[in-house]
């Protein structure tokens, strides 16, 4: 285990992680910390206390809907208290949360409700929600609708930001739609379930999806779940001060990343936790001066979009210890201009859905490696197996799939045992199909996703490579490199481009000039698009997705 001769001394590898039912996490908080803020949504506040009230009764309401043990609730929600509420309740009840994305087709929704069992969804009643839902228990096994709304925690003045969500309609209640009002008309007395195998015990269902196939459930247990905290709390302790921090949630809570960094270890710190209904960086940058924001948690593209907006300057953003950036790879230029920007450095970790967020972090106080995502959380191992599928490790320095085990890796996926089969190595190690390398000090280089690998000419091109590169140039905001057809060398390599804001902008042989001497001749682009904007996914990290559809369908028509 090379890493270990990088762990800080503040820092155990062999550090305890137990298994324990997700409840407690937040249960440690309420009694150490009863009347510190909890939520601050809009500036509108729960208290500690106040927010196990409200689950509490919210559980209670869920059992007398039939929610308990095997009941698989959905949470269809965006970054509001409702969420928050939702997810502990859930799991006090008995239950199994699942996880929607606002920005999921309706046939995409149909299959993760039919795959899931759901049978219960929470959502609310804005026009981007309620319809679709209502719609789709109309002809899918979901039974109950629980529907809250904005003035649930706003009251019904107008709050400044609730316009973000969009506008609310009307909604019919029956004994199959009830109002989340309702669902906390109790005294908050519900049955409690022992849970004893935490371990094994489902907590959440999250889907993951890749760009063919439909999405699998990733069975997250209460252990996963309990262990990426417990391993999040390892890392950071020497930074952070339970009951002191105050964390920027503007991620949505339906990603992963977002459920771990702000809701669970961010609520098991005793933190106030800053919720906005969406990413608007006039709105962050106003926050973080304002209120002495200590945590951001964030993707790249966020961080870009700070970069560039010209209010930047005039805020004092010296209260953050902390912004961690996931999601997606961090361009090494960002991380360097952020930490200028700011004075706050910008650390890179790497996990994923199937790792429970969790995978490798950037040690505190330590220099930070430009390129590297960091080195294993404590109690995971990770290895770099052939690219063939041959069993072995490679040496440090080369590049293979990334495989990773620990108490935060999944246990598999949902009614997938052929899937599971696929993913899991026979020693017990989750193929991630990241591609990368680690180096002699234990520290790992994401090189980019087996899916988008390029094969040119016979060469493996990585598109991160080639997007560092072109990062580096002055009037580059954005970029995402696919691979294309290429009657030579079978695929080439096409960027996509959005400029700064003001930028000067250049031609494809300008582009060519300038990354000659930063590409090998085999990573040559074929072609380049500058674009307005550039598709991203529903939490904010670009997306290649739509660009390979785009270049299929041109295939398509060309060939007509």
């Amino acid at each position: 285990m090379p890493w270990l001769r990088s762990y800080p001394d503040n820092v155990d590898w062999n550090a305890a992680l137990p298994a324990r039912p997700v409840n407690e996490l937040l249960a440690d908080a309420v009694r150490h910390f009863p009347d510190n803020p909890a939520i601050n949504f809009l500036g509108h506040r729960l208290s500690y206390r106040q927010l196990d009230d409200l689950i509490s009764r919210a559980a209670a309401g869920l059992q007398y809907l039939g929610v308990g043990p095997g009941v698989h609730v959905g949470l269809y929600l965006p970054n509001t208290p409702h969420y928050y509420i939702s997810f502990f309740a859930v799991l006090r009840a008995g239950g199994t949360v699942v996880n929607y994305s606002p920005l999921d087709a309706e046939r995409t929704l149909e299959h993760k409700i039919e795959d899931s069992e759901t049978e219960v969804m929470v959502t609310l009643d804005l026009a981007a929600f309620y319809p679709k839902m209502a719609s789709l228990r109309e002809r899918t096994r979901l039974q109950t609708l629980v529907v809250g709304g904005m003035t649930d925690f706003c009251g019904p003045g107008v709050t400044p930001g609730a316009d973000q969500l969009g506008p609310a309609v009307e909604v019919t209640f029956d004994e199959s739609c009830v109002a989340f009002s309702q669902l906390l008309d109790n005294t908050g007395e519900y049955r409690v379930f022992a849970l004893d195998d935490a371990e094994s015990t489902l907590a959440v269902l999250q889907y993951t999806g890749g760009t063919t196939g439909a999405p699998k459930g990733a069975m997250l247990t209460h252990g996963n779940i309990a262990s990426a905290c417990a391993q999040l709390k390892e890392i950071l302790e020497v930074a952070l001060t339970p009951g002191q921090e105050r964390v920027l949630a503007v991620l949505p809570p339906f990603h992963i990343y977002a459920l771990m960094i702000n809701m669970v270890f961010g609520l098991s710190m005793a933190s106030e936790v800053y919720l906005h209904p969406r990413f608007d960086a006039p709105t962050v940058l106003r926050e973080i001066s304002q209120n002495k924001i200590t945590t951001f948690p964030g993707v790249p593209t966020m961080f870009i979009g700070l970069l560039g907006h010209p209010d930047t300057p005039q805020h004092d953003l010296t209260s953050l210890k902390l912004c961690n950036s996931g999601g997606a790879p961090l361009p090494t230029e960002v991380q360097q201009r952020y930490f200028e920007m700011a004075g706050c450095s910008l650390r890179e970790g790497w996990g994923m859905t199937e790792t429970t967020t969790t995978g490798t972090f950037s040690p505190m106080g330590a220099e930070p490696r430009p390129g590297s995502c960091g080195i294993p959380m404590p109690g995971t191992r990770i290895r770099i197996a052939p690219l063939d599928g041959s069993p072995g490790t490679l040496a440090p320095g080369e590049r293979g799939e990334v495989c990773i085990s620990g108490p935060n890796v999944t246990v598999g996926y949902w009614k997938r045992p052929d899937a599971t089969a696929e993913a899991m190595t026979d020693d017990g190690y989750l193929r991630t199909g990241d591609i990368g390398y680690m180096n002699e000090d234990g520290y790992l280089y994401i090189v980019d996703r087996t899916k988008d690998m390029i094969l040119c000419s016979g060469f493996n091109v990585y598109p991160r490579t080639i997007e560092e590169a072109i990062y580096e140039h002055p009037s580059v905001e954005e970029v995402s490199v696919i691979g294309v057809e290429d009657a030579y060398r079978g695929q080439a390599p096409k960027a996509f481009i959005k400029l700064k804001a003001g930028a000067e902008a250049f031609d494809f042989a300008e582009l060519q000039a300038f990354l000659e001497p930063r590409l090998g001749r085999h990573e040559r682009l074929q072609a380049m698009a500058i674009r307005d904007a550039l598709p991203k996914t529903p939490v904010g990290k670009l997306s290649k997705k739509e660009l390979y559809e785009e270049e299929r369908l041109n295939l398509v028509s060309q060939t007509a």
